[in-house]
């Protein structure tokens, strides 16, 4: 008995796309280690997420060796050898834009925990509504994941014990605290 066959289009709940990206870019990963390892074959893999984060995956060597390995195969463009910027100019920038980042986050925290009393400008407000968008995203997304676990070690107890009345009143008992309705914040954008 196999799933039904998957309706390839736009999932809209961003909570679902978000679940479901996450669990087919491991699966995507895991097969391409795989047929390296099985086939010897030597991998790139670059993904960028909605919200721009970048996964890459190189099976031999670096994606650069990769990169450069592609160019010559397609006659592409070379890329240099060496970096034009020093490695010590690229951590300098990137401290900075770090340190730039932190200091958003820290006034958008006062901003929430003082009330918004300090005066907030509307781009900071709007990186500090992507930031919690991204972070109740990996919260939900980490809850489901937890409920699944549950669900799948309940049907475990199910098969093994063979009475579904034992294990309901297990799971009422020892799961009160998941049945309580939870509060739920909503941002409108």
């Amino acid at each position: 008995m196999g799933r039904g066959r998957v309706q390839l289009k736009r999932i809209e709940n961003p909570v679902h796309r978000q679940v479901t990206f996450c669990k087919r870019r491991a699966g995507l990963l895991k097969k391409a280690k795989e047929l390296s390892v099985l086939c010897d074959a030597e991998i790139g893999l670059v993904i960028f997420s909605a919200h721009g984060k970048l996964y890459e995956l190189a099976t031999k060597g670096t994606m650069q060796e990769l990169i450069e390995r592609y160019s010559k195969y397609t006659g592409g463009p070379q890329l240099p050898d060496e970096p034009t910027v020093e490695p010590m100019q690229d951590a300098i920038k990137e401290i900075g834009m770090l340190k730039q980042e932190i200091e958003v986050l820290q006034k958008g925290l006062r901003y929430m925990f003082a009330g918004g009393c300090e005066y907030t400008s509307l781009d900071e407000l709007l990186v500090l509504e992507k930031h919690l968008e991204i972070w109740i995203n990996q919260i939900r997304s980490t809850k489901v994941d937890i409920m699944f676990q549950e669900i799948q070690m309940l049907r475990s107890k199910i098969a093994q014990n063979g009475s579904a009345e034992t294990c309901s009143q297990d799971f009422i008992f020892s799961n009160a605290a998941m049945m309580k309705p939870s509060r739920e914040i909503r941002f409108n954008s």
